[in-house]
């Protein structure tokens, strides 16, 4: 075991919530992240790299290097009792944390955590934070904590909320974004100078629904989106192109066929000032990665410090219908207003007296070029902007093409900290890592998986293979695009290639067999399944 050293890199990894990957301004955006652009000017952006589609299943393959399944979330974090769909992090896997912990590294998490059972505002009366269903960051290898312990809510009161073990309310002039960085910034100060070197996971909940802000971010975009998805479309796969992250051969994919033209909206002003939130909430974060990158800045480690941004999934086209969020309360503020639920037409979107989202059209935008959007496996679903910066090693300025998924980050950190991978745990038996080291990558030397990449997720399927990927959107037939030629995938082989099809499909299968996955029929049929999940069948 190495000893612990401050010349082993500290390392941040930083994580937004239902971002797309064309959100931010070094992948094409108009919103303005001046400090994930400097993030990626002093180092290197990823032009495939995958996230898992959903939040929690993308978290839970990025915390252990497994694939979801086998780390025990093949959905979310109800529990179907099945051993690939337990809902909460099982005790055959290790998390980064308690992997570098072996290592003498600190380990610090902030915000989301949603990898440890189900804390449904409606449920709240049957959880129970650390036991076997409910482990917390504490609990699986984290020294400090500050976050939720649940997924999305509101931005103005959050619940389950929680500093270390303890639960906490929000006070004062609360706003989740901003108390995430606050404490990202805090634990910084405690122990970016310590004798060992340190991991801090900074989970935003941000730009994930509700469309809640501050009023002077949203003030900077009120008229910015006047011209409506199309022309937002066009301009963003104009400035990827131009900037050498995407291939000019692929023409960007037509409009989603569930999205109107902009000229035939009914409400253009209300449909602006809902993306003009989302892109307030985007602008918001990036000021808070901007204070992590003053506080390295200021306490004289940001040469040996990695720092990587991505998102957990793509752009969200989820509808927020008037019924469709109760799990998520509260339903009044904090000062016993109430709170007005749903996409309604009219109604201005940010302040806390609202709850709604910024619905499929939006979400195209968010994905451009790609098809598709968070929960599918399509390239909209589960394409992520990565930014990665480590002054004292990585070359500035540089593209990275070869693809990479989030199950290859554990790997990565190990490689980088001298550690290795443990086959026990606190006495239990670890699986092997799915993911791959890809030091070689941020090294700017020529580097590529061994092995395919797969997904699973409400039964959207996907392997990727080479330049070959095998997609289907459930219950559908497999589609087969060559991504070296078609990164839009718009252009289906399938028929014309019907041996690499099944070869591809086989490989699917034997993953599948392998990996605990489940049919998704027959899961969501399970006697147990709550009425969410029976919502999910018939979606």
């Amino acid at each position: 075991m190495p000893d612990a050293s401050t010349q082993r890199p500290n390392i941040v990894l930083i994580m937004a919530d239902d971002m797309g990957f064309s959100d931010i301004g070094c992948y094409g955006s108009e919103i303005a992240t001046p400090n994930l652009d400097r993030l990626a000017g002093d180092g290197v952006r990823f032009s495939q790299f995958y996230n898992y589609a959903r939040c929690c299943p993308t978290r839970a393959s990025l915390q252990t290097g497994l694939y979801p399944h086998r780390a025990g979330i093949g959905h979310m974090v109800g529990d179907y009792e099945l051993p690939g769909y337990r809902g909460f992090l099982n005790r055959n896997c290790v998390t980064i944390a308690e992997a570098l912990g072996r290592g003498g590294y600190k380990n610090l998490m902030v915000g989301k955590w949603h990898v440890g059972g189900s804390y449904r505002y409606s449920e709240m009366d049957d959880v129970r934070p650390g036991e076997e269903k409910f482990p917390r960051p504490l609990d699986r290898g984290y020294d400090r904590f500050y976050g939720t312990l649940a997924g999305g809510g509101s931005f103005f009161d959050t619940h389950a909320l929680y500093r270390d073990n303890e639960p906490i309310a929000p006070e004062g002039n609360f706003y989740y974004t901003d108390a995430i960085s606050e404490a990202a910034v805090e634990f910084l100060g405690e122990y970016g100078n310590g004798s060992e070197p340190f991991f801090m996971h900074v989970c935003y909940t941000a730009p994930h629904w509700p469309l809640h802000a501050r009023p002077e971010d949203i003030a900077k975009y009120r008229g910015t989106y006047g011209k409506g998805w199309d022309r937002l479309r066009t301009n963003r796969h104009e400035e990827l192109v131009g900037s050498g992250i995407l291939d000019g051969r692929w023409p960007i994919s037509p409009r989603d066929a569930e999205a109107p033209a902009w000229e035939d909206v009914a409400d253009p002003e209300w449909e602006e000032a809902r993306m003009a939130v989302y892109a307030a909430q985007v602008d918001r974060m990036d000021q808070g990665i901007g204070q992590i990158l003053a506080e390295l800045d200021r306490m004289a480690i940001a040469g040996n410090t990695l720092v990587i941004f991505l998102s957990d999934n793509g752009g969200c086209a989820e509808l927020l219908a008037e019924d469709g969020t109760s799990s998520t309360g509260p339903w009044e503020t904090r000062d016993g207003q109430p709170i007005v639920a749903g996409n309604r037409p009219g109604l201005e979107p940010g302040p806390a007296t609202t709850f709604m989202s910024y619905d499929l059209p939006w979400a195209n935008a968010s994905d451009t070029p790609f098809r598709y959007y968070k929960h599918y496996v399509h390239e909209g679903g589960i394409s992520t902007p990565l930014v990665a910066r480590w002054p004292d090693r990585i070359a500035a300025g540089r593209i990275e093409h070869a693809p990479a998924g989030v199950m290859d980050l554990l790997p990565t950190f190990l490689d980088m900290a001298g550690v290795e991978y443990p086959t026990e745990y606190d006495g239990n038996e670890i699986q092997a890592v799915d993911g791959e080291s890809f030091l070689p990558a941020l090294d700017g030397r020529e580097w590529h998986r061994e092995r395919p990449i797969f997904w699973e997720h409400e039964g959207n399927a996907a392997v990727r293979q080479g330049d070959w990927k095998l997609v289907r959107k459930w219950p559908g037939d497999w589609e087969l695009y060559n991504l070296g030629e078609d990164r839009t995938e718009l252009n289906d082989l399938a028929e014309q290639t019907l041996d690499r099809v099944a070869a591809m499909a086989a490989l699917y299968a034997e993953w599948a067999a392998r990996s605990r996955v489940e049919p998704w029929d027959e899961v969501i049929a399970r006697p147990q399944a709550t009425p969410f999940q029976l919502w999910l069948k018939d979606k």
